[in-house]
């Protein structure tokens, strides 16, 4: 299973109330819950780089699926310490900013990739379409 490829976002559920426990402010929230991005992921020698585009913020993480803490800066602009592992045909993404964990799961099957956002309580589902 390719955990790679194009991906536009085609259904959100929950988006705004997952960007609230995460911290993201009112204003940031209200634009980032309008937004359709469109995601790219890419592999080169066991180094994944994800490659999220939208219109008004485009944002890029390189990581080994290891493990291994790396340092990112979000798309509303603070800093995280994550890291990301690969189960089956799951990138599982943890990030903590300050106290706050939250736990991303992009699931592919076949041209869908779902993605899974949870913290604290609150999950929001995302599904994606694959375009190449």
């Amino acid at each position: 299973m390719a955990l790679t490829g194009k991906f536009e976002l085609e259904k959100s559920e929950n988006f705004d109330a997952y960007l609230k426990a995460v911290g993201v402010n009112f204003a940031k929230r209200a634009i980032a819950s309008t937004m359709k991005p469109t995601i790219e992921i890419s592999e080169n020698n066991g180094v994944y780089t994800i490659k999220t585009f939208s219109v008004l913020k485009n944002t890029e993480i390189t990581f080994t699926p290891d493990g291994s803490e790396f340092e990112e800066d979000t798309a509303d602009g603070r800093k995280a310490k994550s890291s990301v592992t690969i189960e089956g045909n799951k990138l599982i993404h943890v990030q903590k900013i300050g106290d706050v964990t939250s736990t991303t799961v992009r699931e592919f099957n076949g041209d869908k990739m779902t993605v899974v956002l949870t913290c604290q309580d609150v999950t929001s589902t995302r599904e994606y379409k694959k375009t190449a």
